[in-house]
């Protein structure tokens, strides 16, 4: 996008539910959107308000509990929002649903776009905080909400094709999560042959993601491979760290806790395997996680669910092994493979990269989504 700026057009992102260097929003999103020109403002959770990379941040608070964010913040992102007389808005939670809506139909935006980073209906049904009878009609009622906000909005940016196939197809765009090929230079890592057994995993630690059949998996590593699970992340609940510290496999496992996503980085070069080992929930079937794609990218072969979609990708390009992630004995049967194989090991995570470098990068999601935002100049 070229211009004087005075004839670059000010775009505004929201999220209360994101921090505000959540990678795809910041790094990918805001930032391309910047380098095409766009002022860029993003409203999300924050200790301050500051501009980081020419992008304007507008703190949101850290609320103390999920009904404070859903309540409290949605109306002051909304205030913020007013405030900017932006010429596009950019959502990225379905709470904030209303808040597009309003800003639409108030005219205070004159575009307003809907980022749909998961397919909420299905989200609903596995989530745990939400008593069983109850997921049903909220799944129900959040497919009828997303439904009218689609046609009533100006268009939806979908993370994922399964997800774009809900909102009408004249107004949305796919642009997928893949990696940003800056963050994984070649020749970043140490050789693979010189990194320790150690088998990686980054992200969220839930129930649903694998927490516990990770740890299980490694009391079935016998004791003469001297191997670690490497976790990377927060807990979710509390007391699923206190269940995993009971399993003998626990012994196994050097749990770094949060980390900074630099520091996280870094960690990919110190292993040997990536698990992503989401349980056959809903939405994950269909769904593509950037751990998935950032372990190729690394240059790691991965321990996989045995989906369909993900069969398609890591059979497809021999980058790693598919296992039922419910059960431990065959997650650490592929693990064992794979460090008392390291040759086949490092062919695969060489695999894996190459597929990274050729189909599953950010800069070919980065011109669909330039391209749908002109459309609306």
């Amino acid at each position: 996008m070229t211009g004087t700026p005075s004839q670059r057009l000010r775009a505004v992102h929201l999220t209360t539910v994101h921090n505000a260097f959540d990678v795809r929003i910041f790094h990918k999103e805001v930032k391309t959107l910047a380098a095409a020109g766009y002022v860029m403002t993003l409203i999300a959770q924050h200790d301050r308000d500051e501009t980081v990379d020419g992008i304007r941040l507008l703190a949101l608070p850290r609320p103390p509990n999920r009904l404070t964010r859903i309540f409290g913040l949605a109306g002051q992102a909304l205030r913020l929002a007013v405030r900017q007389s932006a010429d596009i808005y950019h959502f990225h939670d379905p709470e904030l649903l209303l808040v597009g809506l309003l800003l639409k139909l108030t005219g205070v935006g004159r575009v307003c776009f809907y980022d749909a980073h998961e397919d909420v209906p299905k989200d609903i049904r596995s989530k745990d905080w939400i008593h069983p009878w109850l997921r049903g009609g909220l799944a129900l009622a959040a497919a009828s909400v997303e439904w009218t906000a689609a046609r009533l909005l100006d268009g939806v940016v979908a993370a994922t094709p399964s997800i774009a196939r809900r909102f009408p197809a004249r107004k949305t765009v796919v642009v997928q999560n893949y990696p940003l090929p800056e963050e994984f230079p070649t020749g970043q890592f140490p050789p693979y042959a010189d990194r320790p057994p150690d088998i990686l995993y980054i992200g969220g630690i839930t129930p649903i993601r694998g927490a516990l059949e990770m740890v299980r998996a490694m009391e079935h590593l016998p004791a003469s491979l001297p191997a670690r699970l490497v976790l990377v992340g927060r807990f979710a609940p509390n007391s699923l760290e206190q269940a995993a510290r009971a399993c003998a496999g626990w012994a196994r496992v050097d749990y770094r806790g949060w980390r900074p996503r630099r520091e996280a980085l870094q960690l990919l070069g110190q292993a040997r395997v990536g698990l992503a080992l989401l349980h056959p929930a809903p939405n994950h079937v269909e769904a593509q996680p950037n751990k998935l794609f950032e372990y190729m990218a690394a240059g790691l072969p991965v321990v996989a669910s045995h989906f369909p979609l993900w069969r398609d990708i890591v059979e497809r390009h021999q980058c790693g092994l598919l296992v039922d992630p419910m059960d431990p004995q065959a997650i650490s049967g592929a693990v064992r493979w794979l460090l008392e194989h390291p040759a086949e090991a490092q062919q695969m995570g060489q695999n894996g990269q190459a597929a990274v470098l050729q189909y599953f990068h950010w800069p070919t999601e980065a011109k669909k989504l330039i391209a749908f935002y002109e459309q609306f100049q």
